[in-house]
């Protein structure tokens, strides 16, 4: 056998043509970073339009750059470009379509630029438009939620602690809940957005130009409040990307939690809610079964989510300054994560939107579980003047004595309560209807319809 034979056997069928062919495979981008086609694009039109506004490339040069690369996004669009792996990625096969259509003028595009700065600004447009998208899909689920809120803002349900029936609340108070989470994850895209709203174009390789060229002028046309101040820095940092990771995994989180209840809610057990047949599926064997699919597939999603966060991590850890070609790992992971993100938010909001929460079903379990042992223990302390710790006790006996009786608190006869102690008037039954006492929660953010309806006004008012 040949050496050249044994080499192609060594490294398999797939790269017969030898390590060649392996090296071009691990090198190559273009398989992915495809999609910052349109902002590679946009970052080189306004560098053309900067170095024409410098006299560094003549307006004949920089008019026909502008063309032609309107030209190659269109292709691109359409579905007509031709991508080539030899070209490695994006950026090269742009310039060499671009110099295809508009000959030896293209080559001038790259003047005073690196595919290193170029690729750092490409990146941080992409995920700064992603931050935009976030917010937008986070005020859609926002809004479903205040629908639901709205609709069930005295519907009495159970509050739960460690899924243990703890006191009741309102359906409303529930839904705001997720709500001010939400609004959390919106800020913190928008602050991540803020951040990284600067422009590593003009850094060049990683120590800036000798051309005279115009930063700032670059930075304003692509929407960026100023160009960064430290060319290393530029074309190695990627904070901007893992803090958008960060931002996505906390939302994702949220998401999940809500994706679980949702799953809990829907069953046979609890019959909180009924999900829409647009978000379920039936058994292929057991035919009084509905799947809350679109949840549980959530809920397994958001791992995708946080594994891009761990990987992205681990890409950057240990990479002294400034770029080295390990970065290139870093652009599939953002976006598996951000499409995954978008998908969820979409999913969820449809959810949400198309629940039908069981009302009866949610007073009952409200009902059931001495969720007002709380309002009864309060009472002793208020009425009867015992203190909190006594209180406590009193009515974990009173507890023990309903439950030896096969019923809840506010069924216990009176003589019955005033055998544990005998401060306990009949008033003490006007705290231990689960409508009174979520009633009597009015302190700030409380359960009580009227502060659920309080937040609610203040949110539309918010979101518009």
């Amino acid at each position: 056998m040949s050496d050249k034979s044994a080499s192609n056997a060594m490294w398999g069928g797939r790269f017969a043509a030898g390590p060649d062919a392996i090296m071009e495979a691990i090198n190559a981008s273009i398989g992915f970073d495809r999609r910052l086609a349109r902002q590679d694009i946009d970052g080189s039109r306004a560098h053309a339009a900067m170095l024409a506004a410098q006299g560094i490339i003549s307006d004949k040069d920089a008019a026909a750059i502008r063309e032609g690369l309107l030209t190659v996004l269109s292709e691109i669009e359409a579905g007509t470009f031709d991508f080539s792996t030899a070209l490695e990625d994006i950026h090269m096969n742009v310039e060499a379509r671009l110099r295809d259509l508009i000959g030896e003028a293209a080559g001038r595009l790259h003047t005073a630029r690196s595919r290193n700065d170029q690729v750092a600004v490409d990146f941080r447009l992409w995920v700064r438009d992603q931050c935009d998208a976030a917010e937008a899909g986070l005020v859609a689920l926002q809004k479903a939620l205040l629908g639901q809120a709205e609709q069930g803002a005295d519907w009495v349900m159970p509050g739960f602690t460690h899924l243990q029936t703890a006191q009741p609340v309102t359906w409303g108070h529930h839904m705001m809940a997720y709500v001010e989470m939400f609004g959390r994850d919106r800020s913190r895209f928008a602050d991540a957005r803020a951040r990284m709203n600067e422009s590593p174009l003009g850094a060049a390789a990683l120590a800036g130009t000798p051309f005279p060229i115009d930063r700032e002028a670059t930075a304003r046309a692509l929407g960026f409040d100023r160009p960064m101040a430290n060319s290393l820095d530029a074309v190695s940092a990627r904070d901007f990307a893992l803090e958008f990771l960060s931002a996505a995994s906390i939302c994702a989180m949220h998401l999940s939690r809500l994706a679980e209840e949702l799953v809990i809610w829907s069953s046979a057990q609890f019959r909180f809610v009924a999900m829409s047949d647009r978000w379920s599926t039936g058994s292929s064997i057991m035919p009084q079964k509905r799947n809350p699919d679109a949840a549980e597939l959530l809920r397994a999603k958001i791992g995708r989510i946080f594994g891009a966060n761990v990987a992205l991590m681990t890409v950057m850890k240990g990479l002294p300054l400034a770029y080295s070609k390990d970065m290139q790992e870093d652009k599939e992971q953002v976006f598996d994560a951000a499409d995954t993100l978008m998908l969820a938010l979409a999913a969820m909001t449809g959810m949400v939107g198309d629940m039908a929460a069981q009302p009866d079903n949610l007073r009952a379990a409200a009902s059931a579980g001495f969720s007002t042992a709380t309002d009864l223990a309060d009472w002793l302390v208020r009425e009867a003047g015992l203190p909190f710790r006594d209180a406590h006790h009193a009515t974990g006996a009173l507890v023990a004595e309903a439950e030896r009786r096969g019923c809840d608190l506010p069924d216990l006869p009176l003589e019955a309560m005033q055998a544990v102690n005998p401060a306990i008037t009949g008033d003490v039954y006007s705290v231990l209807g689960v409508d009174n006492s979520v009633a009597s929660r009015l302190s700030y953010g409380g359960t009580a319809p009227d502060q659920v309806r309080a937040q609610i006004a203040r949110w539309r008012a918010d979101l518009g």
